[in-house]
């Protein structure tokens, strides 16, 4: 399919319209009110939202700061309260506080998420949003400090759940742009932090010494109870247990994960459940129906974000002349590289794939994120040569296939996420294949125009089978909306448009 030329002005539109969309996605001490407001719990109209405050941070103080940003109605709509230490002992849910502003994906996600803010960052130093794109770091910094860990998103429902390492990554971006080495150094002892938490046991496999997904909560994702429902009240869990009663299931063991007799999801069920949400995929059936099975695989898109973390803070030590550490860091890479492509390179299929340690196989479930070893480097030149000769698996009208099986899930086929489209076009570049990177991202950005023409919005996901917006009829589990902002699209359209003129 040949894709018509996009115009200047139609550019031109989608441009300005993003640049515009970042002050309205934007969240500070004076939004704070809009933040707290959270539509994926139940909630009634007079009772206060919760904003809770790191307890290792000076709470009185926070709430003076807080009190001089906000009218007094407002402060008497919002309730102050110190984090507790254990996470059970959390009652109420709420918002957790950052000290200072950071953009939000959009739509029903109205709090800071964790990988979406990387692409957000591409499109903020983009914009010239220089202090905004520094302090959406800043506050990654800052989870990391005072909440442990890069949160799924600054709620405290997931406070026992991370999402993609891709911090070392925005570090760099930013410092190529400020060169301020005084705050790259700040940010080394959060970085090893961030990277100890996906390197040791439970997210290590020291069978393979590759890291998986897991989520450290329990029972059903707050979120999902609420939030997750059709028109007939059921809610994404309800669903899953009448897939489960009504369809035989292969890809593992349904009695880990549904107790028939009873008719109840079990522990493990919601502990592979918040794990999916972890890995930023949901819901799909990678890792079997709604990725269930998850805790058991090493996934293709964590280990390559930790290969390239390992070689992030090489780089680092090596600004700072640390040449032992930079030895430590290039050999760990080197190590993981070697994993990567014994257990996931599959030489059969010719592409990636995630590997299941029990029982000692990849799975043959093609992925987008086969594109992530291309992306950041590990592929070899034959096996970048192999990759290329199946795009046609994922190649579609608008942009990349997110899998090649269509689940009424929606991150497999037919949609397709800027996100997704902008790894494997940018991998697809690194390694000589310019006709064909060029091509997929023309495609992306010509079906996203010609769709903000028809809706004047940007939205999360397409279906890039029919180069549509409209997705909702087309998603059967999770939740069928196509949110509109978007900040993960935006971020992706401002890097693949900046690409095209550079060649042009």
């Amino acid at each position: 399919m040949t894709t018509s030329p996009l115009t200047t002005i139609q550019i031109d539109a989608v441009q300005a319209h993003i640049k515009k969309t970042w002050k309205t996605l934007t969240r500070s001490h004076e939004h704070l009110l809009q933040s707290a407001k959270d539509s994926k719990l139940d909630h009634t109209s007079d009772t206060p939202w919760i904003v809770y405050i790191s307890p290792l941070e000076d709470c009185p103080n926070v709430q003076s700061v807080l009190e001089r940003a906000l009218s007094p109605k407002d402060m008497q709509r919002i309730e102050i309260r110190t984090l507790p230490t254990e996470m059970d002992a959390i009652k109420e849910h709420g918002l957790l506080y950052l000290p200072g502003p950071y953009v939000v994906p959009g739509g029903r996600f109205n709090e800071m998420y964790g990988w979406d803010s990387y692409f957000i960052l591409l499109g903020l130093l983009h914009d010239g949003e220089l202090e905004l794109a520094q302090s959406q770091v800043d506050q990654l910094l800052y989870q990391v400090q005072h909440y442990g860990t890069i949160l799924n998103a600054n709620r405290t429902y997931m406070l026992s759940r991370s999402q993609p390492p891709v911090l070392s990554m925005m570090v760099m971006a930013l410092f190529e742009h400020t060169q301020d080495e005084e705050w790259l150094k700040s940010t080394v002892p959060l970085l090893e932090q961030f990277y100890y938490y996906w390197v040791v046991p439970p997210h290590l496999n020291p069978a393979t010494g590759l890291s998986r997904f897991y989520a450290f909560g329990e029972g059903p994702a707050p979120e999902v109870l609420f939030s997750e429902r059709d028109e007939n009240g059921k809610s994404h869990y309800d669903r899953v247990k009448e897939y489960y009663q009504t369809f035989d299931i292969e890809d593992y063991d349904v009695s880990l994960y549904y107790d028939r007799e009873n008719d109840e999801l079990t522990r493990l069920f919601y502990k592979g459940d918040r794990t999916m949400r972890e890995s930023g995929f949901d819901i799909t059936n990678r890792f079997g129906p709604f990725s269930a099975d998850i805790l058991h695989y090493a996934p293709v898109c964590l280990n390559s974000l930790l290969y390239q973390m390992e070689l992030d803070l090489a780089e680092i030590q090596e600004i700072f002349g640390n040449l032992e550490l930079v030895q430590q860091w290039r050999e760990r890479a080197e190590n993981r590289r070697e994993r990567i492509n014994q257990y996931l390179w599959d030489e059969e299929q010719g592409l990636y794939l995630d590997y299941h340690f029990q029982s000692e196989q990849r799975r043959r479930y093609e992925f987008a994120t086969t594109f992530y070893p291309l992306w950041l480097g590990i592929a070899s030149p034959s096996q970048a040569k192999r990759l290329v000769e199946n795009l046609s698996l994922f190649e579609a009208p608008g942009g990349i296939f997110t899998s090649t099986r269509v689940t009424g899930n929606q991150w497999d086929a037919p949609f397709g996420w800027a996100p997704l489209t902008l790894i494997a076009v940018q991998g697809l570049h690194r390694y000589g294949y310019h006709t064909e990177s060029d091509r997929i991202a023309n495609k992306f950005l010509a079906m996203v125009v010609k769709e903000f023409g028809r809706h004047n919005t940007l939205v999360e996901k397409y279906d890039v089978e029919r180069c549509s917006a409209n997705v909702s009829d087309e998603i059967c589990f999770g939740y069928s909306s196509n949110e509109v902002g978007f900040g993960w699209t935006n971020g992706v359209i401002l890097e693949l448009l900046a690409a095209s003129w550079k060649k042009s």
